[in-house]
This record gives structure tokens, C-alpha cells and sequence, in this order.
């Protein structure tokens, strides 16, 4: 990837006049972007203007070189969403009708095939016409998460994607998280996960603290919460 995929100047958000975001200025240009910061830091509501979920009331944010102000839409073909609750995203009763859900555009035969490849490749081969209900709260989110993927996303914005999950779960994801090649830029309280990645921002009071060197943004994040 080059260039940046994230750009942000003098980026706000207000809700009701109560402000959320102010005077957030940054460039993201690395393969693995972690963002951590206290709850209601800011740092959600801005993952989730990063495919339109949000809408910046002030300031300029470029991802991919779009706006999401007025591009919401085609941002959001481009740029993936993973939610912190795996349920958010799960609109099918099983896992196979749900894939086929981000595989519309392929023939039926290609399509049967594909659903396969993708239960197989995140662990949830044999499971295609189980209830989805029946599935592990593990297995949900990577059931979220290859259906997120099967889309072929050129960003991939996930927030808070291990909260909810035991330690061998939160691992597993996180794994696989940073083990793809597709850019990331993952909203966590995992400073472990955090300090894997290439760059973190930190996010303080609605504004970014610092960006920079994971070991170096955690280490001041630590100091500010001592």
C-alpha cells in the first residue's frame, strides 16, 4: 500500500452539542494500526467514521482517497467493519447462508464452493448448515470475520474484536487479525495485541495523545493511567 490510507486534519464530532471529537490530526500509512485509549476516548467513533458508520461534523478525513462525508456508500464496498459483538454482523440463520451473503456477485456453483473454502480456512468446516446459534462465541467472530473478508476489503477496520472472548479465542483472532494482508487498523484494550502492531495512535479525552511506535504509545498511555 502506499501513501496513506487514513488522513484526518482538524477532524470533530458532535452529538447534540456535546463534542466527542476535536482537533484530531493524523496519517495512518501502516500495514497493522493499532488505537487504544480509555473507554470513551474517542477512539470507537473514530473507527467507525472510517467506512461512514460516522459522519465527521467538522475538520477533513480522507480514507483510500474518498470522503466519507460524501462517499459513504462506495467507502463502505471498500473498507471492512468487524464489531466488538460478532451478533451485529450474523444476519443469516446458518454460517453457509450468511457467506453467501458477501458472495452474491459469484456464479451459484463458484459460490457453494467458495463457502467452503472459507469454513475450512477459519475453522469452521462441517459447521456450514448448523444454527449459527450453536456456534462458540469464538467461532461467531470468526464467522463475522470471514464474511467480512469474503468481500475482498482493501481496509480492514476492526473495534474492540477480542472484548468478548475467552484468552484462547482472543489469541486466535488476534492471530489471524494480524496475519492478513489486507491494511488494519484495530480499536483494542489489548496492549499485547496493541504493541504487535506496526504503529498505535492514543487517543485521550477526544483527541489523539500520540502516534508512533507501539512501545513507545503504550508506555505513555500506562503513564497517563498510573
Amino acid at each position: 500500500m502506499s501513501g496513506a490510507a487514513v488522513a484526518a486534519r482538524d477532524l470533530e464530532y458532535s452529538v447534540d452539542g456535546t463534542r466527542i471529537l476535536s482537533d484530531v490530526t493524523l496519517s495512518l500509512s501502516a500495514p497493522r494500526t493499532a488505537v487504544i485509549g480509555a473507554n470513551g476516548s474517542g477512539k470507537s467513533t473514530f473507527a467507525r467514521m472510517l467506512n461512514g458508520l460516522r459522519t465527521p461534523t467538522g475538520g477533513r478525513l480522507d480514507v483510500l482517497g474518498m470522503d466519507p462525508s460524501t462517499e459513504a456508500a462506495a467507502l463502505r464496498a471498500r473498507v471492512g467493519f468487524v464489531f466488538t459483538n460478532p451478533e451485529a454482523q450474523i444476519l443469516m440463520p446458518t454460517p453457509a447462508e450468511d457467506l453467501a451473503l458477501s458472495l452474491t456477485t459469484l456464479p451459484k456453483k463458484e459460490r457453494a464452493a467458495r463457502i467452503d473454502e472459507l469454513l475450512a480456512q477459519y475453522g469452521l468446516g462441517g459447521r456450514g448448515d448448523q444454527p449459527a446459534s450453536a456456534l462458540s462465541g469464538g467461532q461467531r467472530q470468526l464467522l463475522a470475520l470471514a464474511a467480512v473478508l469474503a468481500t475482498g476489503p482493501e481496509l480492514l477496520v476492526a473495534d474492540e474484536p477480542t472484548t468478548l472472548l475467552d484468552l484462547h479465542n482472543a489469541r486466535r483472532v488476534g492471530d489471524l487479525l494480524l496475519g492478513l494482508d489486507v491494511p488494519l487498523v484495530i480499536v483494542t484494550h489489548d496492549l499485547e495485541l496493541a504493541a504487535r502492531c506496526d504503529e498505535a495512535v492514543l487517543f485521550v479525552g477526544g483527541t489523539v495523545e500520540a502516534v508512533g511506535a507501539p512501545e513507545a504509545v503504550i508506555e505513555c498511555y500506562r503513564r497517563m493511567s498510573a
